[in-house]
């Protein structure tokens, strides 16, 4: 499923238009990305956890020619789900 695809799926579950949840989906994207980037984390009881990790830098190998590469530190974002989200999976 891809950004359009949730979109409509959204506007269809809430019984609302394409465009208010178009709008809803991109402040919520909004709110995720700026609340990780102040170093927060977002809980959504039932649902999961949006976290920033640090990842140090590390040397890597370019698997073209083998040569050692150093890798820089970076911040990625990472997801942790919750329990009712996993057992309304299995």
């Amino acid at each position: 499923m891809n950004k359009a695809e949730f979109i409509s799926a959204v506007a269809e579950e809430a019984g609302s238009s394409k465009s208010d949840a178009s709008a809803h989906v991109e402040a919520m994207i909004n709110v995720v990305t700026k609340t990780l980037k102040g170093g927060a984390e977002v809980a959504l009881v039932g649902f999961g956890t949006f976290k920033a990790k640090n990842r140090d830098a590390r040397q890597g190998r370019n698997p073209r020619t083998g040569e050692t590469i150093q890798i820089a530190a970076s911040t990625v974002p990472s997801f942790k789900a919750g329990k009712a989200f996993k057992d309304a999976l299995n």
